[in-house]
């Protein structure tokens, strides 16, 4: 697929490659980006709108209860007044009478008067001798089947209710309503404290968006458009069901527009119900400012992007025109055409290659020329070398001719009894046949110490008491192939560095062994040893790019190719003592090569 993409790729013109990445990588991304942008500051816009909201609910639910308190308190005081108490159930036996009663309790007007929360305080009882003085109110057949009537004599709760009263002295507020019973007279009545509508409105007038304040029944009880109070939430087209609604913040269409609805509750201290606030505010208008905001973002986006194509594309258009010019003259330069001069002006990479161009067949008819120079030289040297050869392969000595001599002076010495120097030349007409039989492949660790003995033992015969050694090798290493003479110029470093510079006997060790899946191998010797500053530059010799230090070619020489076959971990590990000693130690992966 990733293969399929490159080559239409390649298929297409510059100018198209140009236009479809700026589409792709600027021109898309940039309107995604607006796009987000512009929900992002949409949704900002609505949750500002409605924190904002909530923080208002909160603040008319305090300054409700707050109002609602003092109704409550009042009605606390009322629950056991003595003179409210004789009043209501006393029997009166004449009009007079129930007048004098009624001018001499002035509690209710009192209150009125003092607390500017409360419109009113009625009392309704079941005292058929009491007459209506809109504050003393004797309980009819209509009263008695009202819900609020009878849910306040179902519990000693207060209840919050607005009283849609349709008699002669109706109510239509927000009232407080609370059974007070007269265990003495075996009697009840009931409590009603009406609020004072204007403060309650009061609350919402201050507000940012609609308002409002419903009973259980769903009757708005203040508003901060008066004219909904009295109406239900069912007249008022929410769209959803706010009466059975729980608290928080929904979605709806308020009068025909979405809008936000924030819902929250108010349950006043010692209440058989609870209240509810109800804040709306219409989307459209919040989110105005932030759709102006971001239509004129985009419109500025749309119009930056559409003059950065136009540049894109008038650009494009140069460029390949440039190119096009430059393809021309390579193809007159293809063609043969060496007189062939590019024109193209301009500092940059086009212009460049303009010049290189100019350059480069400038070059080719230099190298034509040169070419031709050189071919004719190539041919007289070729003639002076094949002379040469036959020259060097004149005077070359056939190697067989060495081998022949030596056996033929061993054979004499052996004749004439001398054994030691018969055996010695027959070592060493063994050691060079090994080294002239060693190519570039590999040797084994059988065939390699068969040369490190033969080598020991014609230094032995030069140094005789002075030199002493000792091989060993397990013998699951012997057949382990591995590259040649990588322990020979070891066994001979420690003879020439140690024995030389020492008297005495020398004595060296050569230790080939296999531990778990690694060969070690470790030339060691008690000879003279080396200074930490020499080996520290004979390290660096070894590890160097450089043959500089003659006398070591052979150690750096095993040192490099060990590490060229085996990789870095596997090269020369040298520790010294001066005149204690020195061992040379590396180790071979015994699985990195083949066995015999």
């Amino acid at each position: 697929m990733f293969r399929r993409l490159i080559r239409t790729s390649n298929n297409l013109k510059l100018k198209h490659k140009l236009l479809i990445s700026y589409v792709l990588v600027v021109m898309i991304p940039v309107l995604i980006i607006g796009l987000a942008v512009t929900g992002y500051f949409r949704k900002q816009a609505l949750d500002n709108a409605i924190g904002q909201t909530i923080n208002n609910v909160e603040k008319v639910k305090s300054q409700t209860a707050t109002l609602l308190r003092v109704p409550t308190d009042i009605s606390n005081i009322l629950m056991f007044n003595n003179e409210l108490k004789e009043i209501v159930n006393k029997r009166y036996q004449s009009v007079v009478e129930l007048t004098s009663a009624y001018l001499a309790y002035k509690d209710f007007q009192e209150y009125k008067r003092l607390y500017r929360e409360v419109a009113g305080i009625r009392f309704y009882s079941t005292n058929p001798t009491l007459i209506n003085n809109l504050e003393f109110i004797p309980v009819d057949e209509q009263t008695q089947e009202s819900y609020w009537y009878q849910k306040a004599l179902g519990t000693t709760s207060i209840g919050w209710f607005y009283i849609p009263d349709k008699g002669d002295n109706p109510v239509h507020k927000l009232s407080l309503v609370r059974k007070v019973p007269f265990a003495e007279y075996r009697t009840e009545g009931v409590l009603m404290i009406v609020i004072n509508q204007d403060e309650l409105n009061g609350l919402l007038r201050q507000e940012p968006f609609e308002t409002l304040i419903t009973d259980e029944q769903g009757y708005v009880v203040a508003a901060k458009n008066t004219d909904l109070v009295g109406k239900t939430l069912d007249e008022l087209d929410f769209g959803v069901d706010l009466q059975n609604q729980a608290k928080g913040t929904i979605e709806a269409d308020f009068q025909g527009e979405p809008s936000n609805i924030v819902i929250d509750e108010i349950s006043p201290g010692s209440s058989m119900n609870s209240l509810k606030i109800i804040s709306v505010f219409a989307t459209k208008n919040i989110v105005k400012d932030a759709n102006t905001i971001s239509m004129i973002g985009m419109l500025f986006i749309t119009l930056v992007l559409v003059i950065a194509l136009l540049l894109v594309y008038i650009i494009s258009f140069l460029t390949s025109n440039r190119l096009l010019r430059l393809s021309k003259h390579l193809n007159k330069l293809a063609l043969g055409d060496l007189n062939v001069t590019s024109r193209i002006d301009g500092n940059d990479e086009i212009g460049q290659l303009s010049r290189q161009f100019n350059y480069m067949v400038k070059s080719i008819n230099e190298l034509m020329t040169q070419v031709v120079e050189a071919t004719e030289q190539n041919n007289q040297l070729e003639i002076a070398q094949k002379e040469i050869k036959l020259k060097m392969m004149a005077s070359q000595i056939n190697p067989h001719f060495l081998f022949n001599a030596l056996e033929s002076i061993r054979m004499k010495a052996h004749i004439k009894g001398e054994a030691e120097i018969a055996n010695i030349v027959r070592l060493l007409g063994k050691l060079m046949r090994k080294s002239l039989e060693i190519g570039s492949g590999k040797t084994t660790f059988r065939a390699e110490l068969e040369m490190v003995r033969s080598y020991l033992e014609i230094q032995k015969f030069r140094y005789g008491d002075r030199l002493a050694f000792q091989i060993h090798i397990d013998s699951e290493v012997e057949k382990i192939y591995i590259p040649p003479l990588i322990i020979q110029p070891l066994v001979e470093n420690a003879i020439v560095h140690g024995l030389e510079n020492k008297e005495g006997t020398v004595r060296v060790n050569i230790n080939i062994r296999l531990v778990e899946d690694v060969v070690q191998v470790r030339v060691d010797d008690d000879g003279a040893g080396i200074t930490p500053e020499r080996l520290a530059e004979v390290m660096q010799f070894i590890c160097g790019p450089e043959e500089q230090e003659k006398s070591r070619i052979g150690m750096r020489n095993v040192h490099q190719r060990l590490t060229l076959t085996y990789g870095e971990p596997y090269g020369l590990q040298i520790k010294s003592v001066y005149g204690e000693g020195t061992e040379v130690s590396f180790t071979l992966p015994a699985g990195g090569d083949q066995h015999v």
